[in-house]
């Protein structure tokens, strides 16, 4: 069913709602699903469907933002020449970071997670999906107003780590500072700024990950 609602078009909402006992199922069949989510270094160059590839950046822009204005690009990366450029430049910004920029303490805080300025991940693995975020947009050279840039960007990208996740494969949020390099790599426009690096892929063979725990409820939650 359609209707206008003050000039504007509308459909009406089409919603499967649940018992109380499914709701409460599908809810902890998700958490246990996602809490097997870890953040992955190491990265096998098995190829993947570039349609599951499609099929999670369409998941990432189902996102909700301000104004409906959707401000991000999702690029995709999968040419190796381009991934050596880009780990290249990548690395030299890291390497400024762990040896001058990090405070001795956030190098301390880093030491469990086993994290240095080498990324070989950037060229192994078969997709890179670098996140832009659109500060305005730009029709016939007029500027345009975007709202809530960095928080409808932030959203999408946590939708775009879960489908990541559902979709079996695995990935690392990257964000060498400054990244600037993206821009030029990938000869973006002005008006967008890069906002987050996810290699995308299989992890390796025999991966380890971190022994690291979740804060539990209580820690993370307040219920009033």
């Amino acid at each position: 069913m359609k209707k206008e609602i003050d000039g504007y078009p509308y459909i009406q909402l089409k919603h499967h709602h649940l018992s109380d006992s499914e709701m409460i199922q599908k809810s902890e069949q998700y958490f246990e699903a996602m809490d097997k989510r870890r953040s992955v270094r190491d990265y096998s160059d098995k190829p993947v469907p570039k349609e599951v590839i499609e099929n999670i950046i369409k998941t990432a822009s189902t996102a909700p933002s301000g104004a409906h204005k959707q401000p991000w690009t999702f690029c995709v990366v999968s040419d190796p020449e381009m991934k050596k450029k880009i780990r290249v430049a990548a690395e030299k910004e890291e390497y400024e970071s762990y040896n001058s920029r990090m405070s001795e303490r956030w190098l301390k805080d880093l030491e469990p997670l086993g994290t240095d300025w080498h990324k070989e991940f950037l060229e192994t693995v078969p997709y890179l999906i670098i996140v832009f975020k659109k500060v305005y947009e730009e029709e016939e050279g007029e500027k345009k107003n975007n709202y809530y840039v960095n928080e409808s960007v932030g959203i999408a990208c946590g939708f775009l780590i879960s489908a990541i996740h559902q979709a079996g494969l695995a990935t690392l949020t990257h964000t060498p500072s400054p990244m600037n390099f993206l821009t030029e790599i990938l000869g973006r426009p002005k008006n967008e700024r890069p906002f987050l690096l996810l290699p995308v892929g299989y992890p390796a063979q025999e991966t380890f990950v971190p022994d690291i725990k979740r804060k539990e409820l209580e820690e993370i939650s307040k219920f009033y």
